[in-house]
């Protein structure tokens, strides 16, 4: 096998580990719109590393906890709906990538890659910012779990046992940008809540516990990364979206199997 295909499947199952117990909480919670929102920052975050000349996926990360942060305290605002802001803050920072990309007029970069990923291109250095980053979100997430459970499943009576919800619930969403920029290399911005979102709500219908959940869905990542890059080699197709189009099938798959009692 060659060495660029080893790489990608390593990094790729690397992403689904991680994005398993992640895409478990954005189920429960409801979350997934908020993680589209932080992916459509990345360009921004893109922006900001040409401008800085620094590692792009340090820039990004950046841009991702900036936004992270504002979208945490425009919760608390009551004057518009949180899926109003997630919607202004998406849009509103992908544009301003756009725009910012614009006048650098010395800058020429693959915003395809960007929209869709380039799991084929990842270097020893992403691979790096995967297990490295990722490794370190998902220690956290572990430590955070007990308390991060029982505030998705009654925030009110979190508070009244003692739980820091505020700071809990904050650096949970740090942790969920910081995962949204390492996943950015594999499938893209557009497709990054995809991963997310997909072998989390598949490995629902069959778990009987949350942590049976995040472990299937991890499994169910790790397959659709495989399933991806066969289906990819095999046909020439977009890696990144056949990603996405093997989780969907195993998701369609999952319906029609009997569910868990």
């Amino acid at each position: 096998m060659d060495d660029f295909l080893i790489k990608a499947l390593v990094g790729g199952l690397g992403v689904a580990l991680v994005a398993g117990p992640f895409g478990s909480f954005v189920v429960w919670r409801r979350l997934a719109y908020f993680g589209d929102t932080l992916a459509h920052s990345a360009l921004l975050g893109v922006a900001l590393g040409f401008m800085l000349q620094i590692n792009l996926t340090i820039g990004i990360i950046v841009i991702c906890q900036i936004l992270a942060i504002l979208l945490f305290y425009s919760q608390r605002q009551r004057q518009l709906a949180s899926d109003t802001m997630l919607g202004i803050f998406a849009h509103g920072a992908l544009s301003l990538g756009l725009v910012s990309l614009a006048f650098m007029e010395n800058v020429r970069i693959d915003l395809v890659a960007y929209l869709f990923g380039d799991i084929l291109a990842i270097s020893n250095s992403d691979l790096g910012w995967i297990f490295g980053g990722g490794g370190a979100a998902l220690a956290i997430l572990l430590w955070l779990w007990k308390p991060l459970l029982a505030i998705t499943i009654h925030e009110d009576l979190a508070r009244v046992e003692g739980i820091a919800v505020d700071r809990i619930n904050w650096i949970f969403l740090g942790l969920i940008a910081l995962i949204v920029a390492v996943m950015m290399k594999v499938v893209g911005m557009l497709l990054v809540t995809a991963l997310l979102i997909i072998p989390a709500a598949t490995a629902r219908r069959f778990s009987g516990s949350p942590e049976t959940m995040a472990l299937l869905a991890s499994l169910l990542g790790c397959l659709a990364v495989a399933g991806g890059l066969l289906g990819s080699f095999q046909w020439d197709t977009p890696t990144g979206p056949t990603i996405v189009v093997t989780a969907c099938l195993l998701f369609t798959v999952g319906l029609l199997l009997p569910k868990k009692s």
